[in-house]
């Protein structure tokens, strides 16, 4: 039922003049499916406190609720054609009205900005309803109003396809790849990391927030589920910061569907808050990211950091390193050329990687991981507060070319998993020694000591093949000589 509603939605937002891409559609699905669930979650607060026999004080005023303005249904439960607005109505009515009042959220709840009040605010202060007709907005919320939002079981189905639109954004163009890591790849590094209840878990350029959704899954299905610890993974766990509008809003609407309800995640620029001004209590057990790599910023951002670099990627690894607690723990995905650079910034910040924290893990992903990134990437797992000693690394390699028809998959990821666990050395596996590397580049290139070259033994077609071809050639050879020196065919 989802996956036809979902297909439905996006073949009216294809029609509508407004929504111009997969972006589009997964924006405006979001900003729809957003207020249908937070109308559940009144519905379900209200029913709480009735049956304690006291009355539920609504987030929205109630022209603002769904049953009142987007689906006003007769005793019998069918839409009302009287009271629900169709047309030019309906667009005016969410354009100049609805999404204002959401928006001034953000002000009414600016001193507690992890309420879902707040969230509000943030999300319809950052987007517009880009749906032109007023007919194709109407068949869009009638859609939405039939899923069923009410048990684990429909959210968990809701939050994996939703998860599947974050995916095809990858093939979208306009950057729609940087919000998409693959999962499979993220559950291995949680799996590394092994985040704890109690733990607090951070982001700092969360995206649709994959990682915080997977390591809530991973906790979730490990913790004992007790009133407490339950009240602490919802709301003492996990943290993210996002700087780009739309990846801000999926980040929330992901984990909401996740089933985290006023999720922890900042809208901010995370490389503009200077790294000498952390301090213990804005630290974290554990950090999962893979922050952008490729941008650029500018001068007075660089001045943040004690590592001057205009490449984002190097400048998110001293935030993350500045932002562990001692003993904290990191998993983080970086461009591969990151081992080996030779310019100033790139060796200083792997000195002092290597020398601020145990970088005891290297995974070198193949080529095509990324789906339209076109970019090799490395893994990098370290623990802060002692110094590297020896690193291990393991170099992943599937027995196929990956791509958009034949992505990662869990499989692909278990002997990492197994052989990282005892740093265990095979044919993709082999450890070195810090005592032994350059210090003058600290160079940590991947080069595999231990990968045999493959002899490819050619079969007897390829051969008599092969001396037919030879012959031919010889023969061309000889009858050219002859022509040239005029001796007789």
């Amino acid at each position: 039922m989802f996956e036809q509603t979902f297909k439905n939605i996006d073949d009216i937002l294809y029609k509508d003049a407004g929504a111009d891409s997969e972006l589009d559609y997964i924006e405006q699905t979001s900003w729809v499916l957003f207020l249908r669930y937070l109308d559940q979650l009144e519905s379900e607060k209200a029913d709480e406190a009735a049956l304690e026999g006291k009355e539920y004080q609504y987030i929205l005023d109630e022209q603002f609720r769904w049953p009142n303005w987007a689906m006003p249904k007769t005793a019998d439960g069918k839409l009302d054609h009287h009271k629900a607005m169709t047309g030019p109505d309906l667009v005016q009515f969410v354009d100049l009205k609805l999404f204002p009042y959401l928006a001034s959220f953000k002000q009414k709840a600016i001193d507690n900005p992890k309420s879902i009040e707040y969230k509000i605010g943030e999300i319809f202060s950052e987007l517009k309803n880009k749906v032109k007709s007023g007919y194709n907005l109407r068949e869009i919320i009638e859609m939405v109003d039939e899923l069923p939002f009410g048990s684990s079981k429909d959210k968990h189905e809701l939050s994996h396809l939703y998860e599947t639109k974050i995916k095809n954004m990858g093939n979208a163009g306009r950057n729609g790849g940087q919000y998409y890591t693959p999962r499979p790849l993220i559950r291995a590094m949680i799996e590394v990391v092994n985040p704890q209840i109690g733990e607090k878990v951070y982001d700092a350029a969360c995206g649709s927030a994959g990682f915080l959704c997977e390591a809530y899954a991973y906790m979730y299905e490990r913790m004992e589920k007790t009133t407490k610890n339950l009240k602490i993974l919802q709301e003492e766990t996990f943290y993210g910061k996002e700087k780009k509008n739309l990846a801000y809003i999926i980040g929330v609407m992901n984990m909401i569907l996740h089933g985290i309800e006023a999720p922890n995640i900042i809208h901010t620029n995370t490389l503009t808050e200077n790294i000498r001004d952390i301090q213990e209590k804005d630290r974290y057990h554990v950090i999962l990211a893979n922050p952008p790599f490729g941008g650029k910023e500018r001068k007075e951002v660089q001045q943040n950091f004690d590592i001057k670099t205009s490449e984002t990627a190097f400048l998110f690894l001293q935030h993350f390193i500045k932002s562990l607690k001692a003993g904290g723990r990191a998993g983080i995905v970086i461009k591969n050329t990151f081992l080996s650079n030779t310019d100033n910034a790139s060796i200083s910040l792997r000195k002092y990687l290597l020398e601020s924290c145990n970088l005891h893990t290297i995974l070198d992903m193949p080529g095509g991981t990324f789906l339209g990134a076109g970019v090799k990437t490395v893994v990098l797992f370290f623990t802060k507060g002692e110094p590297t000693q020896k690193i291990w690394y393991y170099q992943l390699d599937p027995g196929r070319t990956l791509g958009k028809t034949n992505p990662l998959n869990d499989a692909d990821m278990q002997e990492f998993i197994q052989l990282q666990k005892e740093k265990t050395v095979s044919e993709k596996s082999w450890i070195i020694d810090i005592a032994d590397i350059d210090t003058s580049t600290y160079d940590l290139s991947v080069k595999n000591p231990n990968k045999k070259e493959e002899v490819k033994l050619r079969s007897p077609q390829e051969i008599l093949a092969e001396m037919e071809m030879l012959d031919k050639e010889a023969e061309n050879v000889r009858t050219l000589i002859s022509k040239i020196i005029g001796l007789p065919d």
